[in-house]
């Protein structure tokens, strides 16, 4: 393809009487090509390719966005921005996604595994605010998940008080269909009533209850939640992902 300089230059020279033979011998370009371009009024399309526009050019801000907060999964994002408009496919979201997915190397934790029906992990979450019974109000999850299988219980109500709590979980053992020999909690007050380095006190009331079905409660230590991490996987996922 004869570049946008070239074409000019032969045109100049045949401009100031230069024979065929001379421009040819001038520009190394054979007689035919020369003819073809002092004789045509079209220039010569550049060599150079304009970029094409992504489909996924509109949504790099969104995308960046959620990576940041945490979210990372490309299944999640294309659903997403499935609902957005996106109809583009999934590969050039993963090659755009990848590079900002790698996160930099931290120090290793030692994960602690349970046997089967050894642990479940409990945990509230606060929802939001949403229209029940045409008034609005405070939701709240309660989520456990079984320590070695990961099995989850999600329940959502409209407040954490004693008498709720044990309920969910007279509901959770009915959906897992068993019971674990212990459930780990956080210091929440209607659970722990007392947590230090000497001495964990239990709300009595909700001791008893786990003691009617042979459950034995567990403290993690305060400011590590680490130590209860699958349940607090769990409490991502629902706000990330579920809601």
């Amino acid at each position: 393809m004869l570049k946008m300089e070239e074409f000019f230059i032969i045109r100049k020279l045949h401009q100031k009487g230069w024979s065929l033979t001379a421009i040819a011998e001038e520009t190394g370009f054979d007689r035919k090509t020369i003819r073809k371009y002092i004789n045509t009024e079209k220039l010569p399309r550049s060599s150079k390719r304009t970029k094409r526009a992504s489909k996924l050019d509109p949504y790099k801000p969104y995308l960046l966005q959620r990576i940041q907060e945490g979210t990372n999964n490309c299944v999640v994002l294309l659903e997403e921005m499935r609902a957005q408009g996106f109809d583009g496919k999934s590969t050039i979201l993963k090659d755009f996604a990848q590079p900002h997915r790698e996160q930099p190397k931290i120090q290793a934790t030692r994960r602690l595994e349970t046997p089967p029906g050894q642990q479940a992990q409990m945990d509230w979450a606060e929802v939001g605010l949403y229209d029940v019974d045409e008034r609005l109000q405070k939701i709240y999850g309660f989520l456990i998940v079984l320590g070695y299988s990961r099995m989850k219980y999600i329940e959502f109500t409209t407040d954490m008080k004693l008498e709720t709590l044990m309920k969910c979980h007279m509901n959770a053992f009915a959906y897992f269909n068993g019971i674990p020999n212990q459930v780990l909690y956080d210091n929440m007050k209607t659970v722990v009533i007392r947590h230090t380095t000497v001495e964990i006190r239990f709300n009595q009331k909700f001791e008893d209850f786990l003691a009617y079905y042979g459950v034995t409660p567990k403290a993690c230590k305060p400011y590590r939640p680490q130590t209860k991490g699958k349940v607090e996987r769990t409490v991502d996922y629902m706000k990330r992902n579920f809601l």
